[in-house]
Formats: C-alpha cells, structure tokens, sequence
C-alpha cells in the first residue's frame, strides 16, 4: 500500500507584502520534499503576482475532498504547478501597499486552514507572514499566530520557538510588554512551558532533551543582588525537574549561555527580545517558527511581510522551504 503524503497547508498572508511571492516558489518544490503542498489564498492575487514576477506557475484550485486524494495531488505535484485553496480577497491588492479592508482577507485565510484541520483533513499549518498593525487597525483583535491558532484550537498554553540549522529557542513569554515579564515569571508558567517543550521534543524523536534555561535578570541575578527572581522562583523548580531525571539546567546568564549551541539541545528565553535576536543573527534565512502545544503542527517563516520588496523579484523563500521542512521532519537539523 502506497504511504499517504503529509498535507502541508500553506496560508499566504498579507496580500501586499511578499506572502505570494514565497509561495510562487512552492510549485516547485513538492516533488523534491515528497508532501502535499496546498495554498490557501486568493488564485488571482497569486496569479497577478506570478505575472508581475515573470514566473511560469500552473495554479490550480483544489476542494477539501482532494487533500485526502492521495494519488490525485501526487500526479500533479509536479513542477511549475501550485494546488490553490481559494479564497476570496475582496479588495484590490498592490505589492508593498497595505490595504486594512483586506484584514479581513487575511484572517480568512487563516480561519479555512484551522477549519480543515479540525475536519481532519490535514494537520500541519504553515504561515506565511502578516502584518498585525494593519489587522487591528481594521477593528479586528489579532496579537499573532502563535495566541491566534491557541484561541482558534481552545488551547490554554502554548508555546512559541523559533529554530534555525543551529539552534532553538523557546520563549517563557511572548508578545507583552517587557515592563510586564516579570509578572509571568511563575512556577506553574515554567513547569507548563517546560512540559509543553518535553512534549514536543519527543514528538520530534528527542526523548531526552538537553535544555538550557536562562534568568532573567542580568548575571542570572548575581545571587540575588541583581533581582531574585532566579533563587526563589527559577532555579527551585529546574532542581525539582532535574530530581525526575530530566536534562535542564540554569539558570544561565542570557549574555554567554547562547555560546553552548553544541552542549544543548534547546535554550529557553524568559521573553522575546533575550533570545530572539541572537537566534536571527545566528541565521536569520534559515530561521523559522513554531507553536508548540497544539493539537497540529504549525510552523511560519521567521521574518515580516517585507512590503518595500514585494513584487520585485527579491523574496527569498528559504525560510519558507526550512518551514515546511521542520514540519514535516525532513533534513532539518536544527
């Protein structure tokens, strides 16, 4: 019997930026990465795109019965062809011109590959980027993927990591405001996320991860004369996680830890900006996203809608392809 294909659902993002541009590339990339590839965005925005961009792309729109037609979408994945979910944008849509009555357009998107999988017809996810001002500036509430798809699937707590071909990073906190981070920094905050990591990493075939958990404060508190945050809430609880045989270890100081890419498996930030720029500086092509703790996989590109390059030839669909890679577990070595 013939091994199903995984089904990598792509959504296009924000219309204007280079959303569509990236995902032209995808038409000849399925053959290679043995794995459905399907958009999910507007056919005449990708093909308005395509024309713009001088590139030679087969689009072909596809109905949810298809995903699950094995032999159907392995025939025609082959180059030059794009297998389209179609939805509908509305609104006009000019490369590097945001447009807020096409937020809606936007959520949409996200809204049909969320409701496919909880149909069942797939289970892996990957975003291309949006923009969130444009969003809320439209009157719609959106803060990210990552707390978008945990409202969407009724998840308490997920987690947000990003990786490269070199390292990967989790995050104790996400999108808030640094003056806020402290207040998150709880033994039940930390155990869930270090949980939700565990989880995961086995999923991935990683049984017995090697984390490294930095403090928060600068010298990871200097024994208590820089905050105390580290002795009373971080370290007890990687004590009692290390008693139950698990391989973490901290708290580090953010400002050196990050130089043991080969010592550890995953490092884990206290908030977005302690970890995040060392991760992107360290390959920021290869760099992707993940959300942890749902009930799919779903993974995103690790960079913004680059609007002053939309529709110019210069996207760059790297961090797509190692998206889709990580989901499906194919060459990544991150």
């Amino acid at each position: 019997m013939q091994k199903s294909l995984p089904v990598v659902l792509v959504t296009s993002g924000e219309p204007s930026g280079i959303g569509p541009d990236i995902c032209l590339d995808l038409a000849n990339m399925a053959p290679d990465l043995k794995c459905k590839i399907v958009v999910v965005g507007d056919k005449e925005v990708l093909k308005d795109r395509a024309k713009i961009l001088d590139k030679q792309v087969n689009l072909n729109i596809i109905d949810a019965r298809m995903l699950q037609d094995n032999g159907f979408l392995s025939s025609i994945a082959q180059s030059n062809t794009l297998n389209i979910i179609d939805v509908k944008c509305e609104q006009s849509v000019i490369p590097g011109q945001l447009n807020v009555a096409n937020a809606g357009y936007v959520l949409n998107i996200l809204d049909t590959a969320i409701n496919l999988c909880k149909q069942k017809y797939a289970n892996i996810i990957v975003t291309a980027p949006v923009n969130k001002a444009i969003i809320n500036q439209s009157g719609l509430k959106f803060s990210g993927h990552t707390e978008y798809f945990a409202d969407s699937f009724k998840v308490k707590k997920v987690v947000m990591m990003l990786a490269n071909t070199k390292m990967k990073v989790a995050l104790l906190t996400t999108h808030i405001p640094l003056k806020e981070v402290s207040q998150h920094i709880t033994a039940e905050n930390l155990n869930e996320t270090l949980d939700i990591i565990l989880n995961s990493e086995a999923a991935r075939g990683i049984k017995e991860p090697k984390i490294a958990v930095c403090g928060l404060n600068p010298h990871a508190g200097e024994d208590g004369y820089l905050g105390c945050e580290e002795l009373e809430i971080i370290n007890p609880q990687i004590k009692k996680w290390q008693t139950q045989g698990h391989k973490i270890f901290g708290s580090f100081p953010a400002d050196t830890i990050f130089l043991e890419t080969a010592k550890y498996d995953l490092f884990l930030a206290m908030y977005h900006d302690q970890g995040l720029p060392v991760l992107k500086y360290s390959g920021f092509e290869d760099g992707i996203n993940v959300t942890l703790g749902l009930p799919i996989i779903r993974t995103s590109v690790d960079h913004g809608t680059a609007l002053d390059i939309a529709g110019t030839g210069l996207a760059n669909s790297s961090s797509l392809l190692w998206a889709i890679k990580f989901a499906i577990m194919k060459d990544f070595k991150g």
